[in-house]
């Protein structure tokens, strides 16, 4: 069984086809899905999806939508967030170093999120683009109870080493499947069996091969081979260690699912 740690089906692209979309997952064995928020319009979307079954949520404010978030948006995902009974994370959230210009609003909104992430000790799910060794320096200082999930994570073996060494997963995607990734190819090896989940970004972060195209969960299927290929692993086994790490990392009972 998989489990797409990361995937946007609220997204718009998926509209026409969206149980479609299910379908062709859970036909090659993706079963489970998280569903992470990224602006306060799209999290009625993100709630009513996380309504199936195999779907679990998150609700953040992501850092290059940095526009649409307005005054208000983190007293609303406080008041969403104290509940406790329908989210598992906070989040998507974090720092894309490519908008230089809105750095100093992305660490505003990004600290407070964290802080709720500690105040509500849920894991925290992070963008983070040329940022990874600030990030790491203050999620060290932090120390936050439910750790979180490094999304989509292109990085060095040392900054690997840094994040897991604090608690946080990392997750793999359709970056890992470029035959020019040398570097995250080196970190995917280096890491260890407990320190990563697999994940598409769906619409987004498509496999090689598929460039230009709409990515989709179904595809989780590919980066498992690419990933097990470069571990020297049988794909059984890394399916099977992602599955209970990310069950591990949103606190999840896998027959509760």
């Amino acid at each position: 069984m998989l489990f797409d740690a990361h995937c946007h089906l609220d997204f718009d692209s998926f509209d026409a086809d969206r149980q479609a979309v299910f379908e062709r997952a859970h036909a090659v064995g993706v079963s489970r899905f998280m569903v992470p928020g990224t602006t306060r319009e799209r999290w009625g979307a993100v709630l009513s999806l996380g309504e199936r079954a195999d779907v679990v949520v998150a609700l953040g404010l992501h850092p290059y939508f940095i526009a649409q978030h307005a005054a208000g948006d983190l007293e609303a995902l406080e008041k969403a967030v104290a509940p406790g009974d329908r989210l598992v994370g906070i989040g998507e959230c974090g720092i894309d170093a490519r908008f230089e210009a809105t750095l100093e609003r992305q660490w505003e909104l990004f600290e407070a999120q964290l802080q709720l992430a500690k105040r509500y000790r849920l894991p925290v799910i992070i963008h983070c683009v040329h940022a990874d060794d600030q990030v790491a320096k203050r999620l060290k200082q932090l120390d936050l109870p439910a750790r979180g999930l490094i999304h989509a994570f292109g990085g060095s073996p040392e900054q690997a080493r840094r994040f897991v060494d604090l608690g946080y997963w990392l997750g793999l995607g359709g970056a890992v499947t470029y035959d020019r990734a040398k570097r995250l190819h080196r970190a995917v090896r280096a890491i260890p069996d407990d320190g990563f989940v697999l994940e598409t970004d769906s619409p987004d972060m498509p496999l090689a091969g598929r460039q230009g195209q709409r990515n989709e969960p179904a595809h989780l299927d590919e980066t498992l081979a690419r990933v097990a290929l470069l571990r020297g692993q049988d794909a059984d086994w890394v399916a099977a260690s992602a599955w209970d790490n990310t069950h591990r990392l949103f606190r999840l009972e896998a027959a509760s699912l």
